[in-house]
């Protein structure tokens, strides 16, 4: 089988070397050029036949997001943007994904991380899951889907059942959570919650990002708060985020607890507490990602409440297939529909009194 023709673009050639090395380890994977910033990358890329690119946010000459938004306008190739774990490096890590990328890998200490080796397997699971990535096609949903504003609902005087929903994504969740989000309206009648895997910083830029674009007001869950309506909650990086039942109330419970299969937040943690409230019904959504996180929280939802409302990405929109396709396979799926769809599916189980509302099926 060809390898998968990667060019690593960093303005440390102590870096270059080392992703370089960590790359090479793997045999489905070829270091096929590097470059010193953006516009020697840019000069290059014509050259070379190249799958795909990990790339440096903060380069002199030309930046990773000057250098992403030309490669996205001339040459779509699928990139993975490196970046600092530091605030800035997380808020322009957010506008990378907007911009186009598909995803991106934290640097363990800061811009040259001597501990790189640490996060060996996820670059390379990363690289290897872009190289499947359509870049245009997926572009092409994107701008689609933006064009459409925030269908309004019409709320009864009386909503005859609760429902809160709750959304778990990770490899190309950030632009999936942006096209989601973003067409619901400000008076969406349920609190929303997420987990989102990323690290500490990103997912309050994320929020931040989001919360700016959108009608909902979008927020990092904080401990104890109880969830209102209109708006969405999402895990902090590194903690698991969980929904108690609070009297008549539901509330955001976020702790410290170990990693599950590696995640922190896990998706499976939130939907499982879900299963364990009798106040709302849930209405569950798994997106893009890659491995099986959420699948066993659906299976939880759906043996605690029949009436719960399990909804997967398709493969058709999916960035990578990987957690919608393990939800479906749990059998407990009842909806799989397009990115673009999503948010009306949504807004349409608020016309249904208990059960699941097909929609246009």
């Amino acid at each position: 089988m060809k390898p998968i023709r990667v060019m690593v673009v960093d303005d440390s050639a102590f870096m270059r070397k080392m992703i370089g090395d960590i790359l090479h380890s793997d045999s489905r994977l070829q270091v096929a050029g590097t470059a010193r910033n953006g516009q020697d990358a840019l000069d290059k890329l014509p050259k070379l036949d190249i799958d795909v690119i990990t790339m440096d946010i903060e380069m002199p000459v030309l930046d990773g997001i000057s250098t992403l938004k030309r490669i996205m306008e001339k040459q779509a190739v699928p990139v993975v943007m490196l970046s600092s774990l530091t605030t800035r490096g997380a808020d322009s890590t957010m506008e990378a994904m907007d911009i186009g990328a598909v995803d991106f890998i934290a640097k363990p200490s800061g811009s040259i991380s001597l501990d790189i080796n640490n996060v060996k397997d996820e670059i390379i699971d990363k690289v290897i899951h872009a190289a499947g990535v359509k870049v245009n096609d997926t572009t092409t949903r994107q701008l689609a889907t933006r064009a459409l504003p925030p269908r309004p609902i019409e709320l009864p005087k009386k909503q005859s059942l609760k429902k809160i929903v709750a959304i778990g994504t990770s490899t190309g969740g950030p632009k999936a959570l942006h096209e989601v989000l973003t067409r619901l309206p400000g008076n969406f009648p349920a609190p929303i919650v997420i987990v989102q895997h990323m690290p500490p910083n990103f997912t309050r830029s994320l929020a931040n990002r989001l919360d700016s674009l959108s009608e909902l007001h979008i927020k990092e869950a904080e401990n104890g708060e109880v969830l209102q309506n209109g708006t969405a909650y999402i895990a902090p990086g590194g903690f698991h985020l969980r929904v108690r039942q609070i009297g008549r109330a539901l509330a955001a419970h976020v702790t410290e607890e170990a990693p599950i299969k590696g995640h922190r937040p896990s998706v499976d943690i939130l939907f499982e507490s879900l299963a364990n409230q009798t106040l709302c019904q849930t209405v569950s959504v798994v997106m893009t990602g890659m491995g099986a996180d959420g699948a066993a929280g659906v299976i939880q939802m759906k043996k605690a409440d029949s009436n719960a409302v399990v909804i997967a990405e398709s493969q058709n929109s999916s960035v990578v297939y990987g957690m919608p396709q393990a939800a479906v396979k749990t059998g407990y799926v009842d909806l799989v529909k397009d990115l673009g769809d999503i948010s009306n599916v949504l807004i349409d189980q608020f016309l249904a009194n208990g059960g699941i509302n097909y929609g246009n099926e």
